[in-house]
């Protein structure tokens, strides 16, 4: 669980600034991809791209929420970076394709500026100590390899063999 500025136990992922935030982003990019005439192709498939984005900035906070492993939630942390610079990208590529309203795109910059501040809090808040070794070598917690000898595989188990009745 996340914990607010008075450090109270959060439960609701909707309930978290970062899924807040997130939620005014895409707000504000839907409202701006109004602005995209839908007889262009090109331009409609940025605007296509630019609601994804959108989107995962809160999507992937309530799904990382919705879980404890460390591993799980740092890729759902590297999806939303991703998503945010690309939003803040996509101002280019609408304008090199004939978008003549890119001025609303600093809006969308400040927004994911304020986003970005509370997304390193939130990243800070993830437990390290409850993790399982990520063997792709992405995700680990510090001082934790991909190769590294999982505790776990110590447990004797025989399989269903041990339900048996």
């Amino acid at each position: 669980m996340f914990e607010d500025d008075e450090n109270e136990k959060i439960s609701d992922p909707q309930d978290l600034p970062i899924y807040k935030k997130g939620k005014e982003i895409f707000d504000v990019v839907h409202q701006i991809t109004d602005l995209i005439p839908d007889d262009d192709e090109y331009l409609s498939d940025i605007k296509g791209w630019m609601m994804s984005d959108a989107m995962q900035l809160t999507v992937k906070v309530a799904g990382a929420e919705g879980g404890s492993l460390y591993d799980i939630k740092m890729e759902a942390a590297t999806i939303i970076r991703k998503s945010a610079r690309d939003l803040i990208l996509h101002q280019h590529s609408l304008r090199q394709f004939g978008f003549k309203n890119t001025e609303y795109f600093q809006i969308i910059r400040d927004l994911v500026e304020e986003y970005r501040l509370l997304f390193i809090d939130w990243v800070a808040s993830f437990d390290q100590w409850e993790y399982v070794i990520d063997r792709w070598g992405l995700f680990n917690p510090p001082g934790i390899g991909p190769n590294d000898h999982d505790p776990d595989d110590d447990i004797p188990f025989d399989g269903f063999d041990d339900f048996d009745d």
